[in-house]
C-alpha cells in the first residue's frame, strides 16, 4: 500500500484504488486539508477513477468531513468515476442516515462487497 499522506493509505487494485482513512478520529483542520490535498490531485489525475473510500479505522469525525466527502463526490462525478464508501460503522453510518447522505452515496458493507462490479 502507498502512503499519500500519513492520514490516508492507498491501495491499487487494477483501476480501483482503496483509500484507507488511518486515523481513528478526523477531527482538526489540518487532517481534514491532507484530506483534501490528497483525494483531489489523485481524482484529477485518475481518470474514470474508482475510488473506495474505507473508513474502517475511523470511530469519530466532524461535519467538516461529510462537506469532504460532497466535494470529492462532485469530482469523481465529474471525471465520469465512481465514488464508493465502505466499513462505516454504526455511529457514523446514522449520521449520513441523518443527513440523508446515505441516499447521495454508495455505502457498502466492506471493501470486497464495495468491489463487486467495478472494473478489474
Amino acid at each position: 500500500m502507498g502512503k499519500i499522506n500519513p492520514n490516508l493509505s492507498l491501495e491499487f487494485r487494477g483501476p480501483v484504488v482503496i483509500a484507507a482513512l488511518t486515523d481513528e478520529k478526523i477531527l482538526d483542520e489540518d487532517q481534514l486539508q491532507g484530506l483534501e490535498g490528497s483525494f483531489l490531485p489523485l481524482i484529477e489525475q485518475t481518470p474514470q477513477i474508482q475510488l473506495i473510500i474505507d473508513f474502517s479505522n475511523v470511530k469519530f469525525l466532524t461535519s467538516s468531513v461529510l462537506g469532504l466527502l460532497i466535494r470529492i463526490s462532485k469530482r469523481v462525478s465529474e471525471a465520469d468515476g465512481t465514488l464508493r464508501l465502505c466499513s462505516i460503522g454504526p455511529k457514523i453510518l446514522d449520521v449520513f442516515r441523518i443527513t440523508r447522505l446515505d441516499k447521495i452515496f454508495e455505502i457498502m458493507s466492506d471493501v470486497d462487497d464495495a468491489m463487486v462490479g467495478l472494473k478489474k
